[in-house]
């Protein structure tokens, strides 16, 4: 009888917590520990992004040998994807069980949908100015950057509603590759700033068949002038230089407005002569590049390894490789007098854990990263930029820099050029507002271009009912239609529905009718 009764409030306790929250369940916040117990053994797990490039993998496997011959009872289990996307999806669905990564690669976007969880991802304010274990703290064993020496506009891309949740660890930008040598072919000059109405203008100049249906700047069958890599970055990057809305950071969605509408019939226009493409239909722009099939390649300035006659990197055959001159410029801009591109890269984020001494020596492996040692090598391998003064101002990265076109490797002038684009405009550099839902407004950005360069190329037309159906096909795609979502990475779920309140009151009146019943048969078995 007594196990019953037990049961039975057991039962009540249960549903009244029901009924008392809705939403994910809590998890302890994260406190800093006085001290770290470097007697006991701690396994961490690093998630990181690499495509196929060995360098970066040794960089990683460098790094980890080094700290834990520092901190010899961590130990560093790490991970490699190849697209920060399979990482997003491993992490929401290893969120639910528990299983996230102790360390993680990804991007703030992403890092606003983990928030979704209480206390999923660790706020490192606190441990940031922590005395002895933050940035530059001195119980640190290896030297770390402070927070000064990392570049503010990097740092502030970290934040969400205020917060820090991640560290920058690289920073890139979008560059415009350019065949100067087909430029001035077709009569042009590179001005100091490209325009978008330069850009247009020579892509169709660039069309113009001979008799034998060859193109007559490059005698080929094939000629894309304009490749755009990223559509999301093109839409968003196009509206901020117009001055015209996307979102904002109370997690309002303004994607679907005229100057979008405006954006995507430009779009249409060119994409109907063939003078533009995207990379999801087309292929890399690189290869296009290489292949003397494009004069104006935009992508990341991290791609710049791939981009050029003299590539390291190329996916093409060498014999069809076109010599040519390449020139690295800021993306092309609406008013040259205030250019916009986009800041963007890749960030560190710690995931919660009870252990809070798991925590903390993942805290000292994220900050670890950003050492000299760590920022400068994997710098040097792709057209990035490293996050801190300290690592950009040392005389290695200075003398990296000045060796630009000694070799084709690490000395890549393209490279090199890129890196230095985001490195001389860091104030021109913008972000996006970050809430739970911002990666989806981003997807949708891209995916409207992607669809209006599809339709033309099949035939459709494309007219302000099409842009209608387009429009509200996409929200719907991406769910923006539905109500939105908080800043801060959490959404707003608001009061459960009528029907399964009265459910839950319905079942919490029963549970109670039952436990004064089985009360009252105690009492009366005892009194007998």
């Amino acid at each position: 009888m007594k196990r019953m009764l037990i049961i039975t409030l057991s039962a009540f306790i249960g549903v009244f917590a029901l009924t008392a929250c809705h939403g994910a369940v809590a998890s302890r916040s994260f406190s800093v520990p006085d001290g770290f117990d470097e007697s006991r053994n701690i396994e961490i797990t690093f998630w990181a992004k690499n495509d196929t490039n060995v360098t970066q993998t040794k960089i990683y496997s460098k790094a980890i040998e080094d700290f834990e011959e520092l901190y010899p009872n961590i130990t560093v289990n790490m991970r490699l994807y190849t697209d920060y996307g399979k990482i997003y999806n491993d992490v929401i669905t290893n969120i639910s069980t528990d299983t996230t990564p102790n360390v993680c690669i990804t991007y703030p976007d992403h890092i606003a949908t983990y928030l979704t969880g209480s206390n999923t991802v660790v706020p490192l304010d606190e441990l940031m100015t922590d005395e002895n274990y933050g940035l530059g703290g001195k119980n640190l064993k290896f030297e770390s950057p402070t927070v000064d020496e990392i570049i503010p506009e990097f740092l502030q891309e970290c934040r969400i509603d205020g917060t820090c949740y991640c560290l920058p660890y690289m920073r890139s930008t979008e560059a415009c590759y350019v065949n100067k040598t087909y430029v001035e072919k077709l009569g042009y000059t590179l001005p100091r700033t490209l325009t978008w109405d330069f850009i247009w203008e020579v892509s169709e100049k660039a069309m113009e068949t001979d008799t034998d249906g060859t193109y007559k700047v490059n005698g080929q069958n094939v000629m894309i002038p304009f490749i755009y890599k990223s559509t999301d970055n093109m839409m968003i990057t196009m509206l901020k230089q117009k001055g015209a809305p996307y979102t904002d950071y109370d997690g309002s969605i303004q994607l679907f407005n005229d100057d979008t509408k405006e954006i995507l019939k430009t779009v249409a226009e060119h994409t109907g002569t063939g003078a533009f493409s995207t990379f999801k239909i087309s292929g890399y722009p690189a290869n296009f590049l290489n292949a003397g099939q494009c004069i104006f390649a935009i992508d990341s300035t991290a791609g710049a390894t791939w981009m050029g006659s003299d590539a390291p990197l190329v996916d093409i055959a060498k014999d069809k490789i076109v010599d040519f001159e390449t020139e690295v410029m800021m993306l092309p801009q609406f008013d040259t007098s205030k250019p916009y591109m986009m800041s963007q890269g890749p960030s560190v984020c710690i995931f919660n854990k009870a252990d809070s001494q798991e925590v903390l020596a993942s805290w000292l492996f994220t900050q670890y990263l950003l050492t000299n040692e760590v920022q400068i090598a994997y710098s040097e391998t792709e057209g990035y930029v490293p996050v801190t003064s300290k690592a950009q101002l040392s005389p290695e990265y200075q003398e990296y820099l000045e060796l630009a076109g000694t070799d084709n490797t690490t000395h890549y002038d393209v490279k090199i050029k890129a890196a230095r684009l985001l490195m001389e405009n860091a104030d021109k550099t913008f972000i996006t507002p970050v809430f739970n839902g911002s990666a989806s407004v981003r997807d949708a950005a891209g995916q409207l271009i992607e669809n209006v360069t599809k339709s033309v190329r099949r035939k459709k037309t494309v007219d302000d009912a099409y842009f209608e159906s387009l429009y509200k096909e996409t929200e719907a795609l991406y769910h923006l239609d539905q109500s939105k979502v908080q800043a801060g990475g959490k959404a707003e779920l608001g009061e459960l529905p009528t029907a399964s309140r009265l459910l839950i009151t319905g079942l919490v009146v029963v549970w109670i009718l039952i436990g004064l019943y089985w009360a009252k048969e105690l009492i009366l078995h005892r009194n007998r």
